[in-house]
C-alpha cells in the first residue's frame, strides 16, 4: 500500500497532537511529574494513555506542525496540559508551605532534606506533610479524577489552534492564590498555639530574668508543637482532601471557561 506525505502527516498528527497535552499534564501534576519517575516511564505512561485515548477522543485535524496553526496548536495543547497539572501541583505547595511555617515557629527550620518532588530543600516536617499529602491523593483515587478530567478535555476543548481562553487562565491565577490561604488554614493551629507558648514565655522571663529561657523554651517549644501537630493530624488531612477536591472543580472550571 502506497501512503502519501498527506496520509502520513494526518496519521502523524492523530497521536502527536493529544501526546502533547498528554505528556504536558504528566510532566506538572504530582506523583507524575516527580523526579523520582524516571523520564522514559514518563514517556511510556503517556505513550500508553495516548494510544487508550485515540479512539474515545473527537477526531484530530490535519494540520502541518510547521504552518502556523501547527505552532499555535502545539502551544495551546502545551498550556491546557501544564494548566491542568499545576492546579493539582500547588496544592503539595501549600502543604510544603505550611509545613515550612510550622517548623520554623516549633524551631526546625535547620532540619532539612531534599524534597524529591522538586529537587529542593524543605524542613523535615514539610516532607513528612507533602508525604501524607501525596498518600491522601492515592487514597481518594485523585490520579483517575485527574486521568478524567483529562479525557474530558479533549471533549470540552477539542485539539485546534484555538482552546485557552482570558477567563481560563483568570482561573488558574486565582486558584494560585489559594495556596497562601491553604498553606495557612494547615499551619495556623500550630502556629497560634506556639506564639501562645511564646508569649507565657516573655511573661515569665519579665518575672524572672535569671531564668535562661532559651535553655528551657527551645525544648518545650518543640515538645508542644510535636503534641499539636498529633492532635490537629485529622484536620490537616481534611485541609488537605479540601485543597486537592477544589482543585479538580477549578480543572474542570478551566475547561469550562475555554470551552466558550
Amino acid at each position: 500500500m502506497d501512503l502519501s506525505t498527506a496520509q502520513l502527516s494526518v496519521w502523524l498528527g492523530s497521536f502527536f497532537w493529544p501526546f502533547t497535552r498528554i505528556g504536558a499534564m504528566l510532566t506538572a501534576m504530582p506523583l507524575f511529574g516527580s523526579r523520582l519517575l524516571p523520564v522514559r516511564i514518563r514517556l511510556v505512561i503517556a505513550v500508553g494513555l495516548t494510544v487508550v485515548l485515540i479512539p474515545v477522543i473527537p477526531p484530530v485535524p490535519a494540520l502541518d506542525p510547521l504552518s502556523p496553526d501547527g505552532v499555535m496548536t502545539m502551544a495551546q495543547q502545551l498550556l491546557i496540559g501544564f494548566a491542568m497539572g499545576f492546579t493539582l501541583q500547588l496544592v503539595l505547595d501549600a502543604v510544603s508551605l505550611g509545613g515550612q511555617a510550622m517548623a520554623m515557629g516549633m524551631g526546625l527550620g535547620f532540619a532539612s532534606m531534599v524534597d524529591p518532588q522538586n529537587g529542593v530543600q524543605v524542613p523535615v516536617l514539610s516532607q513528612f506533610l507533602l508525604i501524607m499529602a501525596t498518600l491522601l491523593f492515592l487514597s481518594l483515587n485523585g490520579h483517575l479524577v485527574a486521568l478524567q478530567i483529562l479525557a474530558d478535555s479533549f471533549r470540552v476543548l477539542p485539539i485546534g489552534p484555538h482552546g485557552v481562553s482570558a477567563a481560563s487562565v483568570q482561573a488558574v491565577i486565582r486558584w494560585s492564590s489559594q495556596m497562601w490561604v491553604g498553606a495557612v488554614l494547615i499551619a495556623l493551629p500550630v502556629m497560634v498555639s506556639i506564639m501562645m507558648v511564646n508569649i507565657g514565655f516573655g511573661v515569665m522571663m519579665r518575672a524572672a530574668p535569671q531564668l535562661n529561657i532559651f535553655a528551657v523554651g527551645f525544648p518545650v517549644t518543640m515538645l508542644v508543637g510535636f503534641a499539636l501537630i498529633m492532635v490537629t493530624l485529622p484536620t490537616i488531612s481534611d485541609n488537605i482532601r479540601q485543597l486537592f477536591m477544589q482543585s479538580f472543580d477549578v480543572s474542570r472550571a478551566l475547561l469550562a471557561a475555554g470551552g466558550r
